[in-house]
């Protein structure tokens, strides 16, 4: 099982053309094909021409690590990982010939990889053990199954059968530790240079890397965030002299958070002080004080139940900035010169009224309601479904309050809401139409929990709310085939109904309102759409 998680994250740590990965796997298998013609020793190699995982230098004690390193030391992990779930298989099946097979192809991989990264890099003296005992693993491997390949016993395979699985699950878990180990020493190389140059480029060069491995998924977060990788980022972020990298280095923070401990890091340094600082400092560029809204975001996403743990936690630590915060992102909203920077203010935001209801009377405080509705309506700002969806999230929140519902209606909202029902994608993309789901959803949402307001209620019917309502719970098409669109337009149809009975047709009431909620909804998720 671990073998296969770890193998699942190397690959998706390595997006290439499948033909082009094909090719570089077949000269892998043609190389350790001659190795076991040598009896597995090394083809040498001329000094002035180094190996695939040599890494070229730039001085005696600072290497220049790139991406291509760590992508080349995962593309063999991969290989090796590859054979090791190949010989699991082929062991249950009893193939012993290939299993033997397997076995010879994997010690020469494991082998040809522990050889080149120590000429690489020189093996670390914590990874030495891990190496050797791995080699005495793989070769162990070797020679129990060749042995088994001239037994008939049954009694005697099926005993080596248990043996070799023992030995294969020690191998695959070593294996996986020692490129564990592998990577966090290339990740060291990246951080000591944050940590220790001054030279602007070199530090810039060193970002750049850290921001191109969190591309490739969270086992390199981890790995990043466990070698100290936020606090080197948020220590240049501390720094004057930096700040033309503060952007670049936020949002590699960002990235290093998807993951647990890289908020555990970013709690242990107060980070959210150093967030909270940039934020407020109008002097600081919009890129920088968008990447810090971007960080915040991520900490406080409701969609990862391991980062909202994390930051539930933490919530003390939030609190003390809280009004700071808030307050630099409606401002980031209001004076955004460009759809994503308002797109991460505004989705910070968002996520920050799921947190704590403390945010919702902060941000009407601030007049919110009045910000959202005009960016609105400017395309510059809110050009996309992900922006509206921002949008309508903090309104659905903030509608929690009786103070939002005469906000609302002073800034022509119901109006807003009702054309954000009608929000539709402009493409095929299945990210695209999923957030004009979630801005149809919450507008329903929203329309439902204002509508406790009478006045709400009267200028939602006035504006003719009720027969848009009904369109898309009797139309899928309309919905999308949402079930959640649905649910939420019932729920504010049938609040409307109650303030204003005479709104409804008898056949509507009949169906839509009388009806308990579930029996309403079956009734329009069964519905086949009519083209008569």
């Amino acid at each position: 099982k671990i073998l296969q998680e770890k193998k699942h994250s190397w690959m998706h740590a390595i997006q290439v053309d499948s033909v082009q990965r094909w090719m570089e796997d077949l000269r892998h298998m043609t190389e350790v094909e001659c190795m076991c013609v040598l009896q597995s020793k090394p083809i040498g190699v001329d000094e002035d021409c180094p190996g695939e995982l040599i890494v070229s230098g730039l001085g005696a004690t600072g290497d220049h690590v790139t991406r291509d390193n760590l992508q080349t030391l995962l593309k063999r992990a991969l290989v090796v990982s590859t054979e090791l779930g190949k010989m699991f298989h082929r062991l249950e099946k009893g193939r012993w010939l290939r299993v033997h097979g397997t076995a010879v192809r994997a010690n020469c991989h494991v082998r040809s990889l522990v050889h080149e990264y120590s000429c690489a890099r020189g093996t670390p003296a914590h990874m030495q053990k891990y190496e050797t005992a791995l080699l005495e693993k793989c070769m162990e491997l070797t020679v129990i199954t060749e042995r088994c390949l001239h037994a008939d016993d049954e009694y005697f395979l099926k005993s080596m059968k248990e043996a070799i699985h023992e030995i294969l699950t020690d191998v695959s878990d070593s294996f996986s530790q020692m490129i564990d180990m592998a990577l966090a020493n290339e990740i060291q190389i990246l951080i000591r240079q944050l940590e220790e140059s001054d030279n602007l480029f070199t530090i810039e060069n060193a970002i750049s890397n850290l921001l191109s491995l969190t591309q490739d998924g969270p086992q390199l977060c981890s790995i990043i965030a466990k070698e100290g990788g936020v606090v080197a980022l948020l220590k240049i972020c501390r720094q004057d002299c930096f700040s033309c990298l503060y952007a670049q280095a936020l949002r590699t923070v960002a990235s290093i958070c998807c993951v647990e401990e890289g908020i555990n890091q970013l709690e242990k340094v107060d980070g959210i002080l150093c967030l909270a600082d940039i934020l407020t400092d109008e002097a600081c560029a919009e890129a920088a004080r968008a990447e810090a809204a971007a960080v915040v975001a991520q900490i406080t996403s409701p969609q990862d139940t391991s980062t909202q743990h994390t930051a539930t936690q933490n919530l003390a630590s939030f609190l003390e900035s809280m009004q700071d915060i808030v307050t630099s992102l409606i401002k980031l909203c209001e004076s955004a010169s460009c759809g994503e920077v308002f797109l991460l203010a505004s989705a910070a935001l968002a996520n920050i009224t799921f947190f704590d209801s403390m945010a919702c009377e902060i941000l009407l405080q601030l007049n919110a309601v009045h910000i959202l509705l005009q960016a609105c309506r400017d395309r510059q700002r809110v050009d996309t479904p992900y922006s509206k969806d921002q949008v309508v999230t903090i309104l659905a929140n903030l509608s929690v309050l009786e103070q939002s519902a005469s906000d609302v209606l002073h800034e022509n909202g119901i109006e807003r809401l009702l054309l954000l029902l009608g929000e539709k994608p402009s493409s095929s993309n299945p990210s695209e139409g999923a957030a004009c789901e979630r801005v149809q959803q919450k507008a329903a949402v929203t329309l439902a929990r204002l509508s406790k307001d009478p006045d709400v209620a009267q200028a939602a019917i006035d504006l003719q709310a009720v027969p848009r309502l009904i369109e898309l719970c009797r139309s899928p098409a309309e919905r999308n085939s949402s079930d959640s669109v649905l649910v939420a337009c019932l729920a504010a149809l049938r609040r409307l109904a109650t303030g204003c009975p005479e709104s409804i047709s008898p056949s509507d009431h009949q169906q839509l309102i009388k009806p308990r909620l579930v029996d309403s909804f079956l009734l329009c998720s069964n519905m086949e759409e009519s083209f008569v």
